[in-house]
């Protein structure tokens, strides 16, 4: 998974790997090797730690970034840091002449000037995460806990929504319209899983997820119901625009063209969605409900049901 992720960004650790690789070499040949009891081991942990937790930093981010602007940005401030780091722990085991200009160059100057290139990646980044926090902001009516976040799909699980339909039905006196659920079912999931193997069909889940956000409104909530089930709750919204919207994301996941990770295949699905309107304070008689109709839904996929 690790070399995955890395795949996009193996150039700019392999020049690193090859600058202080040949940094080592250039210190082992123009300076001397100190005798043990020269060596100060405490300045060798930290300045060796502190190049190590620079290097795995480095890793982390380009883990979770695509490659572009900001991750080059980036990886050339903390690969400077890092370069700064590692030279000066060679000092600890090198004694260098006075005129080996290189080595003080080395450290003084890509330390600061790493340093910049890593503020400036940050503050990139921050203006990144400004604008997905505005575009995401919304999907879910309170903040979740993190143990309520389901790992695959990194949507609320079952248990935030049973918490979600109770508020919405505790405040239907202040609602005109009271809310609507859907539950959508994705249809021979199963057979994505035993041709292209489990981690193909989390990521496909994943996918659906992400899709299923961008076809629902601001204050809607998707969360990921159980296996291969979601389930969007539809705040003060009546059942004929619940049943368009339900429509329109069969719509949605009918047209998507899901491509494997390993064999570049294309994979088309399509869902199955159960339309459910609330009629009572109870969010176990909807969420009964909305599962009715999606079995309807199953078992005669060219007609519409809601409950």
């Amino acid at each position: 998974m690790t070399l995955t992720t890395l795949k996009p960004h193996r150039g700019k650790l392999l020049m690193l790997a090859v600058i202080a690789n040949a940094s080592l070499v250039a210190s082992l040949i123009l300076g001397d090797v100190k005798a043990r009891s020269e060596i100060d081991w405490l300045d060798v942990f930290g300045e060796g730690g502190g190049a190590a937790m620079v290097l795995t930093w480095l890793i982390l981010i380009l883990r979770s970034r695509p490659a572009g602007r900001v991750s080059n940005i980036l990886s050339a401030g903390f690969g400077l840091v890092f370069l700064a780091l590692w030279q000066d722990n060679l000092d600890e085991f090198v004694q260098f002449p006075d005129a080996q200009w290189w080595d003080t160059w080395l450290e003084s100057v890509t330390l600061p000037i790493g340093m910049a290139l890593v503020t400036w990646g940050m503050f990139h980044w921050h203006r990144e995460q400004l604008v997905i926090t505005e575009q995401l902001r919304g999907r879910e009516l309170t903040i979740r806990e993190h143990t309520q976040v389901d790992s695959v799909t990194q949507l609320a699980k079952s248990e935030y929504l049973d918490g979600q339909i109770e508020m919405e039905l505790q405040r239907l006196d202040e609602r005109i319209i009271p809310p609507s659920l859907l539950m959508v079912d994705v249809d021979g999931f199963d057979a994505v899983n035993r041709e292209y193997g489990t981690s193909e069909g989390d990521r496909l889940l994943k996918v659906i997820g992400e899709l299923l956000i961008m076809n629902v409104r601001r204050n809607d909530l998707v969360c990921r119901f159980a296996g291969d089930r979601f389930a969007v709750l539809l705040p003060g919204t009546g059942l004929p625009l619940a049943r368009l919207m339900a429509e329109e994301i069969s719509n949605a996941v009918r047209h998507l063209a899901h491509k494997t990770a390993l064999q570049g295949n294309t994979v088309n699905v399509s869902v199955s969605v159960g339309v459910a309107h609330a009629r009572s304070a109870s969010a176990a008689e909807l969420l009964e409900r909305a599962n009715y109709a999606l079995a309807l839904a199953k078992a005669e996929p060219r007609r519409g049901h809601a409950a």
